[in-house]
Order: structure tokens, then sequence, then C-alpha cells
């Protein structure tokens, strides 16, 4: 795991999408796990105005919430429309999202598996981490090994997403499909992008404490290749945060992205 500090938010997607950029440019055919959430919206902004093709990228999504159909506004289907796709022009046939609204949800679930394994697994699986410590909605005590499944929702979670549903923590979904945490550590590269300091406590447990369920996110530390990119304010409870600052001014991969 390596862990990159920059100033502030904008910085932070700033790196981030350069780095999203940079595996397309690289690889024209990547297929790309993708996030939603405030901080992810930053990402993408910067995304697009990056100009990376996407003609023959396929995408896959974390999670959705279950009984909200794709076209509704709180639907991560809407979010991903209206924060990437339409504004680079992907093929809506190259993008995958779970549907919450499937009258089998563990049929559901199982096809997505599929899907992602038929598109050769995913090389790049962008991330944020929930103030519970979840990965895509792994909540506290999700098996490490799990697979994409309907999960239920704590209560943390229903009200740090309230924003999207007026206000109302009640109003938010108590249950949503979602990769597992053993789906996303099967990915080839990861990164984990996080800003603020509500984020603060929960990312020292998950990069710096035990490997545990109560933190899915924890699991992250197991990947061979995950980055980190946080703001200050994210990192503030960061114990080893000289040696994190001195891998990113001395290894060559991070050289093109100092400055």
């Amino acid at each position: 795991m390596e862990i990159v500090v920059r100033p502030d938010a904008e910085a932070v997607a700033a790196l981030a999408a350069r780095l999203i950029a940079d595996r397309l440019g690289a690889r024209p055919e990547l297929v790309l796990g993708l996030a939603t959430g405030r901080t992810m919206e930053r990402v993408y902004d910067h995304l697009v105005a990056l100009g990376p093709d996407f003609s023959r990228c396929r995408t896959f999504n974390l999670d959705e919430y279950i009984g909200i159909p794709p076209e509704s506004e709180q639907s991560y289907r809407h979010y991903m429309e209206e924060n990437l796709f339409r504004r680079v022009g992907i093929d809506p046939g190259r993008t995958h999202l779970l549907d919450g609204m499937a009258a089998d949800l563990v049929a559901e679930a199982e096809a997505y598996e599929r899907k992602i394994r038929d598109a050769g697994g995913i090389d790049l699986q962008l991330l944020g981490i929930g103030e519970s410590g979840h990965i895509g909605f792994n909540e506290p005590l999700s098996a490490l090994m799990s697979r994409t499944r309907e999960k239920a929702l704590t209560l943390t979670t229903r009200r740090q997403n309230a924003a999207m549903f007026g206000g109302d923590p009640e109003r938010v979904p108590a249950r949503a499909l979602t990769m597992g945490v053993g789906t996303i550590l099967d990915t080839r590269e990861l990164l984990l992008v996080a800003t603020g300091s509500a984020k603060a406590p929960i990312l020292a447990k998950a990069l710096e404490g035990p490997v545990t369920a109560m933190v899915t996110a924890s699991a992250l530390q197991l990947h061979p290749r995950c980055k980190v990119i946080i703001d200050e304010a994210a990192a503030r409870e960061l114990g080893q945060r000289d040696y994190y600052d001195w891998v990113f001014a001395n290894e060559p991969e991070w050289a093109p992205y100092r400055g």
C-alpha cells in the first residue's frame, strides 16, 4: 500500500484523475471499476477535463441501492450518467451497474460476478471509504472473502448518504447490492480516495490498524497494488506520515506526479 497526502480535496481529485487517465491512455480497453459519492464528483470533473478516450473502456460500479429504479435521481445509474458517462460519451452498453430492482437479487449478484469474469476482471478499481469503514457497501462484519451480494446498511451509512434523499436518513434504502470484499481484492490495482476530517479516524484504523472484518477497508492492506490518496484533513490521525511523504518524494513511479 502507498499513501499519498495532498494539500486539499481538489489536489486529491486532480491526482486521482491523472492516474486513471494515464491507465486509460496506456490500455484503452481498460476494465475500470467506479464509485460514487461527493469526493468522486471532483475526481470525475477532473477526469472529464483531461479528456481520455473511453470508447474501448468497460466499467463496473461497486454497488446500487435495492428498490431504487435506475431512472430515479437517487440511483447510482443516474449519478454515473450525470457525473461521468454522458460527459465522456461512453457507449452505455460498456457500462455495468447492479440492478436494485431485480426480481431475484441472488441471481443478479451472481450474474454480475460472471460479467466481471467474462470481461477478464477489473484492472483498476476506484474506491471511497464510508465512516463505518466500508468499501462498497461492505458494512462491519462483512466477510473479507465475500462476493457480490445483498447487504443491510448501517444507520451511520444511511446518515452519511442522506443528502441524496432530502437529508432524511429514513428515506435512504436500508439494503443495497454490493461487490464483495473478495471481489474488490481480485482487482489488479486499487485506488482509494478520501477527503475531509470526518474520514480521519476511520482512515487511521483502516490503513494502520489491524486487518479486521469490523473495518472492511482494512482488507486493502492485503492487496499488492493499492494506492491511497487523501488530503491533509483526512490524514491528521495517521502515525507514519513522514514515511508516506518520503515514499511519494522518492519512488520513481510517483515522479511524473510530483510538483
